[in-house]
């Protein structure tokens, strides 16, 4: 299981950043039985996601691919065995062995095993804390040379809330506005609340687990800052919008000890 994903933590900052469909690597089983062509798996990864962590101290970064394990599905569907799992692709030659479901299942439960150690550790210390679930998403599916797909149905950046208490959507908002406050090129960025991607496993579970003390934003990047079917990276798009990611930083942190406070009582 080494390097299935990679967990730093230093606990200086109740904030947690983390990109965990991020990996693109395969377990050697794995890959000889994937059906899937490698550039159609990286482009329903979440490539070059682990940029947005730069400035976190608290981070987790998947290593495994979505292909092989996927983190963010609950333990009844994060293997995905049939067409309908994976948005109509075909991704085994044949049924996975039930040796290679327990390898990747042992992943799966070695990550949220580990997550919980380090969430714990930040709750005790800090009472509340945030965590970023950041992933990006495509937008240009029907091919290279087609249109893009409606903008007014894709935002530049989803919050997903998922499952979360209501105490903590006040704070929501507050990042929700910074990132449409700020200057993208001289433009304001499109940042819209549970459109197409509310969340899922991942921060469902983080809300469960943690209901009082935890806030739990899953981001979705829309790919503008790189080319879907080339993977090319527009350089200055992505450090501009790691820009405004970073910039919701200070909130944050300002806001968190509040709601230790209002806990406390």
């Amino acid at each position: 299981m080494k390097n299935f994903a990679d967990f730093n933590f230093d606990y200086n900052s109740p904030i947690v950043c983390t990109a965990i469909h991020n990996g693109h690597a395969l377990s050697d089983n794995i890959r000889k039985n994937l059906a899937v062509q490698e550039d159609v798996r990286l482009r329903e990864e979440d490539p070059f996601t682990e940029r947005f962590l730069i400035k976190s101290s608290n981070t987790i970064i998947g290593r495994t691919s979505r292909f092989e394990v996927d983190l963010n599905r609950s333990s009844e569907k994060c293997i995905y065995k049939k067409p309908e799992d994976a948005w109509g692709i075909t991704t085994r030659r044949k049924p996975p062995t039930d040796i290679a479901i327990s390898q990747s299942m042992a992943k799966y439960h070695e990550f949220y095993s580990k997550a919980e150690k380090h969430f714990d550790e930040l709750q005790k210390r800090f009472g509340t804390f945030f965590v970023y679930d950041v992933h990006s998403y495509n937008h240009h599916r029907k091919g290279p040379d087609a249109d893009f797909d409606d903008p007014d149905m894709n935002p530049e950046i989803i919050i997903g809330t998922n499952n979360m208490s209501g105490q903590w959507i006040a704070l929501v908002e507050k990042i929700t506005k910074q990132l449409r406050d700020f200057d993208y090129f001289g433009r304001s960025l499109d940042a819209r609340i549970n459109v197409k991607f509310p969340g899922g496993h991942f921060s469902r579970w983080i809300h469960k687990n943690y209901p009082d003390s935890a806030c739990c934003i899953a981001i979705e990047f829309k790919k503008i800052w790189m080319d879907e079917w080339t993977a090319e990276v527009y350089e200055d798009k992505l450090s501009r919008l790691i820009e405004a990611f970073n910039s919701t930083f200070n909130i944050i942190l300002r806001e968190l000890p509040k709601y230790k406070k209002i806990l406390a009582k």
